[in-house]
């Protein structure tokens, strides 16, 4: 498992998005989303970083999903179509969950 090209990144997003799921982090300018509106008002970085905290852990599981059902090396060899299947399992949704978070962010209250 620990072969698999992006396994140890997908289980640090993975760890990294469990503090904001349960809101343990105040307002800080080094970890969580850190914009002028959530870091002015502490009701809205705790939502914006439940939600982001959300669409990591979502993203970290789907990879961890692909590591498991298609490894990137069979027979000893990285194959490139799967080492790009792994890649596009570990960009897309952290992109897509980029473009999410940017969306919600400007919805009103």
């Amino acid at each position: 498992m620990l072969s698999q090209p992006f396994f140890i990144p997908g289980i640090l997003f993975l760890v990294v998005s469990l503090p904001l799921i349960l809101g343990l982090l105040s307002p800080n300018r080094f970890y969580g989303v850190r914009t002028v509106e959530t870091l002015a008002d502490k009701q809205l970085w705790y939502r914006v970083n439940r939600f982001c905290g959300w669409a990591l852990l979502v993203s970290s599981l789907l990879y961890l999903c692909v590591a498991v059902f298609f490894p990137s090396a069979v027979t000893g060899e990285t194959l490139l179509g799967r080492w790009v299947v792994h890649l596009g399992a570990f960009l897309g949704p952290l992109l897509l969950s980029l473009l999410l978070l940017r969306n919600y962010l400007k919805q009103p209250e």
